[in-house]
């Protein structure tokens, strides 16, 4: 609020936002679609878009996904959205089977919900979502959250039937309820899952909408309309994915590149290139790594990765022969392919890779990824 005074001064007075912060309100990583660390497109069943993957069952040709642009003249681009998550569907001649399935999901976690701000056990605390969504197909689709510690619970909601072709904003306001939980760790907590498709088998036609309830693998939501999903080559786009403390969807919350990424780092980190060498002396020259040990009657060249930032977890640390980007573990060492092995230190330490077989005079170079996905 504004107060013009008498005298021609101005007072103005800072108000919390629907219930929440004025900074820090998304609680969702990414939700713009900025970063896409592993690529910009290829088959569902993996990251393209970091924090949002898109899986999916039963197919009979796989669908794809891809980070697009927003074109120039829509809303989400006037109002600062430059990339969406795409997803084009395959031609699936079979039609829509009960086991069929095609959805994109973002997972937080468990103490990014517990020490959010959100009395999630009262029913009237509450979270927002506010996303933008496109469909080439005009009907309605469904989503749900899922929570996982103590009962799960579930909660579903639905878009509405989508104009063909046209950005819509969605907004759901989600209350609290006594049988919700979050542990104070850094394990799942929440998983919210923007459906495309999902066949019988996992859907139930009494599920009601706007509610919680135990969480059940075969009543996630309603019956699903299948018109999208049986037809060859539709699209679903989607950006500006928001979560946030209160019962108002405020403006979306756009942060700079550099912050997003390095939200993102903290499940994905990934290096293109990394060499080092073994002396005729026995010394270590390094490249872009730090060298932790050096075992020279054992021929076992060690060294280490130092990651930009701490992983939520040990991570999954797979190395790649810059040449053979298809063998995985296995490192250019000399010419040769050579088995490595990789132990990590901690979250916030590095990664030792060991090399066997590296000989005085010679080198090793390798691309590495480590992932700490939920």
């Amino acid at each position: 609020a504004i107060t013009t005074a008498a005298d021609g001064t101005c007072t103005a007075k800072l108000t919390s936002v629907g219930g929440g912060q004025l900074s820090h309100r998304n609680i969702a990583i990414n939700g713009a679609m900025t970063v896409a660390q592993r690529g910009s497109s290829g088959n569902i069943g993996a990251f393209i878009v970091d924090r949002f993957p898109v899986f999916g069952t039963g197919h009979d040709e796989i669908p794809t996904q891809a980070q697009v642009d927003v074109a120039a003249g829509t809303t989400p681009y006037s109002l600062g959205f430059r990339k969406a998550l795409k997803v084009t569907n395959g031609n699936q001649t079979g039609g829509a089977g009960a086991s069929d399935r095609l959805f994109t999901q973002t997972k937080l976690e468990a103490q990014d919900i517990a020490n959010s701000g959100w009395n999630y056990t009262d029913p009237n605390s509450f979270i927002t979502l506010s996303y933008w969504v496109k469909s080439s197909v005009a009907q309605n689709f469904y989503g749900d959250i899922r929570t996982f510690d103590g009962t799960a619970q579930g909660y579903c909601f639905e878009t509405g039937t989508l104009t063909a072709d046209t950005w819509t904003k969605i907004v759901k306001k989600i209350p609290g309820n006594s049988n919700l939980q979050f542990d104070n760790d850094n394990d799942s907590g929440i998983t919210i899952v923007f459906g495309i498709y999902h066949g019988t088998d996992y859907t139930d036609s009494g599920r009601n909408l706007n509610q919680w309830a135990a969480y059940s693998g075969s009543s996630r939501m309603p019956d699903n309309t299948t018109t999208w999903y049986t037809t060859n080559d539709a699209t679903f786009e989607y950006t500006g994915v928001q979560l946030e403390v209160g019962n108002t969807a405020t403006s979306f919350e756009h942060r700079s590149f550099g912050d997003e990424l390095m939200r993102c780092m903290r499940y994905y980190e990934t290096n293109n290139y990394t060499t080092f060498a073994k002396n005729t002396d026995g010394s270590i020259t390094s490249y872009w790594s730090t060298i932790t040990s050096n075992d020279s009657s054992t021929l076992v060249v060690s060294t280490g990765i130092v990651y930009k930032v701490g992983k939520r977890a040990s991570p999954t640390v797979t190395l790649y022969n810059p040449s053979n980007t298809t063998t995985a573990n296995r490192v250019n060492a000399q010419g040769t392919e050579r088995t490595v092995t990789a132990t990590y230190g901690g979250p916030n330490a590095l990664t030792r890779i060991y090399v066997s077989g590296a000989s005085s005079g010679n080198y090793v170079t390798y691309n590495w990824e480590a992932s700490a996905e939920l």
